[in-house]
């Protein structure tokens, strides 16, 4: 039994360490059961979806209220609205579409057709395709309106929460990736950054414009699937994330994520999730402390 004592000791050390210190934790592998409910009283729970080839977030707010980042491929929509029902929900109360591409916002009709839905944030970038038009009548024929997101605009603003965008800082770019809508969530002293798909020259304004300290981030999702247009080693050492999360499709033809990617990410000390492996990835914050679950090895 001391001997199983010590054991356990050294591992906590360990996990400890890889994270850089108190108030980070790792749990056991395979401790994340498929839409297991991990909130309790004065915690966030940020659930980064297993959905293959696209991003979806879903974001456990303090006060009962949620956030929907993304809605991946059309394929998942039956996936992510299953995922959010078993928690409970049926408003979703803050939805953001980062940009139009289709593994973003394949299953965003789908989505604002089941869901009651609150504010909706949308970069000014459009696309010609018919996913991008299906989402635009949905919300239309249910009489809502998307809000503009930008650098600047505030989406929550409380003593304990707050929610931001960082991105897109210019009203053009020649890369509709580089419109990413980039989300920076604090809630007491965590603070998560969704990068969507924004590349190289969308972090290189972000750096530029932000606030001296501002992009600093404990979790970080990793921007365009890990792809090595994105998470340039400046960027990635501005916001020194303890943990970065990669939302790819297992196998994938793009070859995501790329080595340039991991390594800078391995370079900066972060333990990087991937869906891929870790299938659904949960991340939850009481102000103070973080705690990773994660459904695989």
């Amino acid at each position: 039994m001391r001997n199983k004592k010590l054991i356990t000791t050294v591992i906590a050390v360990i996990i400890v360490a890889l994270f850089g210190g108190a108030g980070y934790y790792f749990t056991e592998t395979n401790a994340l059961e498929t839409g297991k409910n991990l909130q309790t009283d004065g915690t966030i729970v940020v659930n980064y979806l297993d959905v293959g080839q696209g991003d979806s977030e879903f974001i456990q707010l303090p006060d009962g209220k949620c956030m929907l980042i993304d809605a991946s491929t059309s394929d998942c929509a039956e996936r992510i609205i299953d995922f959010i029902s078993s928690l409970g929900y049926s408003k979703i109360d803050y939805l953001v579409a980062t940009h139009p591409h289709a593994d973003h916002i394949g299953s965003m009709k789908a989505v604002v057709e089941h869901f009651d839905i609150g504010e909706i944030y949308m970069p000014r970038a459009s696309a010609n395709t018919k996913t991008y038009e299906n989402l635009l009548l949905a919300i239309a024929d249910k009489g809502l309106r998307f809000n503009t997101a930008k650098a600047g605009v505030t989406v929550i603003q409380n003593d304990a929460l707050s929610a931001e965008f960082l991105a897109p800082v210019k009203a053009s770019y020649d890369n509709l990736n580089n419109y990413s809508a980039v989300l920076r969530l604090q809630y007491g002293n965590n603070v998560f950054l969704f990068m969507g798909d924004a590349e190289d020259t969308a972090e290189m304004d972000i750096l530029k414009t932000s606030e001296k300290g501002k992009l600093k981030a404990d979790v970080l999702k990793v921007g365009h699937h890990g792809s090595k247009t994105a998470s340039g080693f400046e960027f990635v050492s501005a916001v020194s994330p303890k943990a970065a999360v990669i939302e790819v499709g297992k196998d994938n033809s793009y070859n995501h994520p790329h080595y340039e990617t991991i390594n800078n990410l391995s370079e900066i000390g972060s333990k990087i999730l991937r869906t891929d492996i870790n299938g659904n990835i949960a991340v939850v914050s009481d102000k103070t402390d973080i705690k990773v679950y994660c459904e695989k090895e």
